[in-house]
């Protein structure tokens, strides 16, 4: 058997990432993402990236990190709230964003990995999503067609991985990480436990160990939360 666990998230990157790669990291919001493959990722000194993701972490965490070196040349996401340094980056045009919509930008990673090149979804039809893209009208609706993402390398999140890469998540923690995970040429999970093969069971096994080419430990991470705070007003 192929040993796929590596000694750490260092190691797990060398030889396979390089200046003005395409990426797809798991991860929504501060949820899933995978945090010790980030770090690495960012003391690699690698430049010009676009990356897939959900967001962009936030300031000084996650792929703001990333962003706070300059690492990152374009992101091709669909939130872009909560990272100030991500807002004043694309502001002042010192970063290229690629909008999609959630709903999109996962079915792009999910078609990405299943080998489709492209689909026709309604969603940002009319809109600047559309500008460039080829429109076609099925039922006397008119769709938009959108590409597929296959990413060089993904960088992903899971609770539990065997050593075969059989993976489980966490509750909301999957998100978007087994569809990066699929899509990527190559994937690196990082994972809080490392199991002997067979004592995942089979109906626990989220995303099968053929998608997955390199495991890393990281049984502490930081686990940043976000909280919703409110402001009262006066005469509520």
């Amino acid at each position: 058997m192929v040993n796929k666990v590596y000694p750490s998230a260092a190691a797990a990157l060398e030889g396979i990432v390089h200046d003005g790669q395409l990426l797809a990291v798991g991860g929504f919001g501060l949820c899933g993402i995978p945090e010790a493959l980030i770090d690495a990722l960012h003391d690699t000194g690698v430049k010009d990236l676009t990356v897939i993701s959900n967001n962009a972490g936030v300031d000084g965490f996650g792929l703001g990190k990333l962003l706070d070196t300059r690492q990152i040349k374009k992101m091709i996401s669909s939130y872009v709230g909560e990272n100030k340094e991500f807002e004043r980056q694309f502001l002042a045009g010192e970063l290229e964003l690629e909008f999609t919509p959630q709903g999109t930008l996962a079915e792009k990673l999910r078609a990405g990995g299943a080998g489709i090149p492209a689909f026709f979804t309604k969603t940002g039809v009319g809109t600047l999503v559309a500008e460039g893209k080829e429109l076609r009208e099925f039922d006397g609706e008119t769709y938009v067609m959108e590409r597929g993402l296959v990413p060089e390398v993904a960088l992903v999140k899971a609770d539990v991985a065997d050593r075969s890469g059989n993976l489980r998540f966490n509750l909301t923690a999957r998100n978007f990480n087994p569809a990066a995970a699929m899509a990527g040429k190559i994937c690196v999970v990082e994972v809080e436990r490392i199991v002997e093969t067979g004592e995942i069971a089979p109906d626990d096994v989220h995303l099968p160990g053929i998608y997955v080419h390199r495991i890393v430990l990281n049984a502490n991470p930081e686990k940043r939360i976000e909280k919703r705070t409110i402001t009262e007003k006066a005469g509520v």
